[in-house]
């Protein structure tokens, strides 16, 4: 079961190689992570007109997906998230994709999104953000429960928002993009809103 969560290997013709934020290379370990750059006859060197054009400076003539993966002894990598939703807390790294599913087990949640909030202690906590199945009810209590026993703690959202829709982009994601933002502006009524 643990191979077929696995995103797999390159294709032929093409490499890939997994790198910390320095560019080196991470241990096969299946733990560690870092960022999937990839290089082949037919892949991009970067996005036409890049705001993140310093990437391509970082790692010359490899391609940055902006996801951010694991590597085992056998090569197969694991996507653990997008490099702009990974949330840094008190020098650790939480994956969002991790939060987000298991959320979504609970049965009262239709649609779940993590994302980062400013924290003074912490640099970033996550947020949880929810829309609910009709007539369902979710609290800050059922959420700390919803977690217990399936991930670190520490990487236990510090807030919930219930709403009544996620903004989705043209291609039917979610925007995290306009979630933080929303957020981010309104996070004194979001403290009060969870009682933190």
């Amino acid at each position: 079961m643990a191979l077929q969560c696995k995103q797999g290997r390159p294709q032929f013709g093409m490499e890939f190689r997994v790198a910390d934020k320095d560019g080196h290379e991470v241990t096969h370990d299946g733990k560690s992570i870092g960022s999937l750059l990839v290089r082949g006859p037919w892949v991009a060197a970067q996005y036409f007109n890049a705001e993140d054009a310093d990437t391509h400076e970082q790692h010359p003539g490899w391609f940055d997906t902006g996801d951010v993966v694991t590597i085992d002894k056998d090569s197969f990598i694991q996507i653990v998230d997008r490099n702009k939703d990974l949330i840094k807390s008190g020098g650790e790294w939480i994956s969002s994709i991790e939060l987000e599913n298991i959320a979504q087990d609970h049965p009262a949640i239709k649609e779940a999104a993590i994302v980062a909030v400013p924290d003074s202690r912490w640099d970033e906590r996550p947020a949880l953000v929810v829309v609910l199945k009709p007539g369902a009810t979710f609290s800050y209590d059922d959420m700390r429960a919803q977690y217990e026993g399936k991930t670190s703690k520490w990487h236990v959202p510090d807030h919930l928002v219930v709403v009544d829709k996620l903004p989705h982009t043209a291609t039917g994601k979610i925007s995290k993009k306009d979630i933080r933002h929303t957020l981010i502006t309104s996070l004194g009524k979001v403290k009060n809103d969870v009682g933190s």
